[in-house]
């Protein structure tokens, strides 16, 4: 699994990605749940990538802005994500850093809008912010 620093730096970033509003953000939606099933599952072959581009971003925030990402400030987290969106990193990332972001995106995604069955979308809080009804 990953670290527990890992685990923090991954929460920052997925509730970047889904911030907080009206409703939860992207953790509090269910998504650090649902990449913990997938970890042992669907995304198993995946588990190496995200433990060495979430340290990479670590990495890339403190030499951006002079500390950890689960530490900075939301502004510096959506810059430093942004920057790194469009490939403009700082430091050499052991993986493209880019496709890496989309990867977390594309997961976030999923995470929270999913069945919940599929251990995401907790208390169905992503269908319910969008309208969805389930029927029957």
């Amino acid at each position: 699994m990953l670290s527990a620093h890992q685990t923090e730096i991954l929460r920052a970033a997925v509730n970047r990605i889904i911030p907080p509003d009206d409703f939860p953000g992207g953790w509090e939606g269910g998504v650090g749940d649902y990449l913990s099933r997938q970890f042992k599952g669907d995304l198993k072959d995946l588990l190496d990538t995200y433990r060495v581009g979430l340290d990479a971003l670590d990495a890339e925030s403190q030499a951006a802005i002079g500390t950890g990402f689960a530490l900075a400030n939301a502004e510096a987290q959506d810059s430093l994500l942004t920057q790194i969106e469009h490939g403009s990193v700082k430091t050499t990332w052991p993986i493209d850093p880019e496709s890496f972001f989309s990867m977390m995106i594309d997961h976030s995604m999923e995470g929270f809008y999913s069945d919940p069955g599929n251990g995401g979308n907790r208390d169905q809080i992503a269908w319910k912010m969008i309208g969805f009804e389930v029927r029957g």
